[in-house]
């Protein structure tokens, strides 16, 4: 291993300097220097390491203490979820007439083999999106074919659904 030493001049002269001071100073004098290098060091390490160090530290305990304050409190307070939502009764026709009427959404239900299919003429996306969610929650269908056009008005659709049971 090769160590690579630069030369500085400056700190060379800044050395030398140093030597010749510290060679001039009497034994009293170095003691006393020593002494207040101690306690400049001393400070230094209180007022710069330990104490920022403790105030971290305490810091930290406080938050730990407010987090585990706040999740025993979630924690009793239990599920902030909406309850259960009420199954639909009726047949699949009943059911998705019963719950776009309640969605301000006129819904034309039509038997098919294996469900049934409901014909939007027209609503807003976000009554029909609300819809189909509370559908899905709410009852045993499932969407199975979903057809969406848009129509000429801003966010209005008109839309087909075929529905599984």
């Amino acid at each position: 291993m090769t160590v690579i030493r630069k030369h500085l001049p400056a700190l060379d002269v800044a050395l030398i300097r140093f030597d010749a001071w510290w060679s001039g100073l009497s034994r009293r004098e170095h003691v006393m220097f020593g002494v207040l290098a101690a306690l400049l060091a001393g400070l230094v390490l209180v007022f710069g390491v330990i104490k920022p160090l403790q105030s971290a530290r305490a810091e930290a305990l406080s938050d730990i203490r407010t987090y585990e304050t706040l999740t025993a409190r979630i924690r009793a307070a239990g599920t902030l979820g909406a309850s259960a939502t009420p199954r639909r009764q009726g047949t699949a026709a009943q059911v998705v007439s019963g719950s776009a009427s309640s969605f301000g959404l006129v819904a034309t239900p039509e038997a098919i083999p294996g469900g049934v299919r409901a014909t939007i003429a027209d609503g807003t996306y976000d009554s029909l999106m609300a819809w189909l969610a509370d559908l899905s929650a709410s009852s045993d269908l499932r969407v199975r074919r979903l057809s969406i056009v848009r129509r000429p008005a801003a966010g209005r659709v008109s839309a087909s659904v075929d529905f599984a049971q």
